[in-house]
């Protein structure tokens, strides 16, 4: 997947409509390189006289998902057509994973980031014009999903799922970041799970590793070391429980004794 930065077309550019020059030339580069592009512009269209959009082209050039800005920077109202906020976080499922987008100001506020996670992203892409930093990290740490930025300034950066900052670089210029990620690593709470992990991990003591352990946020992550074995799909099977699933079945749980959701 290529990432490209908010506003990098000008961050006063006029909307484009999603068949204008922009988007159809990077379609072409899309299914020319048989790569997923997001690719953010200020759109416009037939409801819609300017929205701060990040749009993804699948491997054949199509567009496959639009995820807009739910929070606009102040300036972006100055502009002529302003900028309509988005309305809903929106996640995606590509053929290797399922994603979310969220852009630049949105670092600011939780409910942007929560709404993705509900949605069972395993990681997220922020477009911006500033680098977010710890900001960024927080969300990581509280979601457990990776994040990868691209921005204006011409840096990257890359959030594991267990927070951890895994890459920053940054150039003047054209600046170009590559990583891989494994999305099936996953990360678990130690409660109500360490007689299954230990199970687990001596049945596929060839497959599946204790890759991390985080004594002080009792988590573990686990990671498959062959290339045919998924470490989420046999966890599941031996019964332990996402940390994040973990946490979201917690609240429920304890708003019912509550009678009430706690604000």
């Amino acid at each position: 997947m290529i990432i490209l930065p908010e506003t990098w077309k000008g961050r006063e550019s006029d909307p484009e409509e999603l068949t204008g020059i922009t988007v159809s030339s990077v379609a072409q580069l899309a299914k020319k390189y048989k790569t997923y592009i997001m690719c953010p512009i200020y759109r416009t269209g037939a409801e819609i006289k300017r929205k701060n959009s990040a749009v993804l082209l699948d491997r054949e050039g199509e567009i496959v998902f639009i995820a807009d800005k739910a929070f606009p920077f102040w300036n972006e109202f100055d502009l002529q057509p302003p900028t309509e906020p988005g309305t809903e976080a929106l996640v995606y499922q590509t053929d290797f994973g399922r994603i979310g987008v969220a852009i630049c100001f949105d670092a600011n506020f939780p409910e942007v980031w929560k709404g993705i996670a509900d949605q069972g992203a395993e990681l997220v892409l922020w477009v911006s014009a500033y680098s977010g930093g710890t900001a960024l990290q927080a969300h990581a740490i509280n979601h457990n999903y990776y994040i990868v930025t691209s921005t204006l300034l011409g840096d990257c950066t890359v959030y594991d799922i267990t927070g951890k900052e895994l890459l920053y670089e940054r150039s003047d210029g054209v600046h170009v970041s590559r990583i891989t990620l494994d999305l099936d690593r996953a990360v678990f709470h130690e409660n109500f799970n360490m007689e299954k992990r230990d199970r687990l991990l001596a049945d596929y003591a060839d497959s599946i590793q204790q890759e991390t352990q985080m004594p002080r946020e009792e988590w573990f992550v686990l990671q498959a070391v062959k290339p045919d074995i998924s470490a989420r799909e046999i966890a599941v099977n031996y019964g332990l429980e996402g940390l994040r699933d973990y946490k979201n079945r917690s609240r429920t749980a304890i708003d019912k004794v509550r009678g009430a959701s706690y604000h």
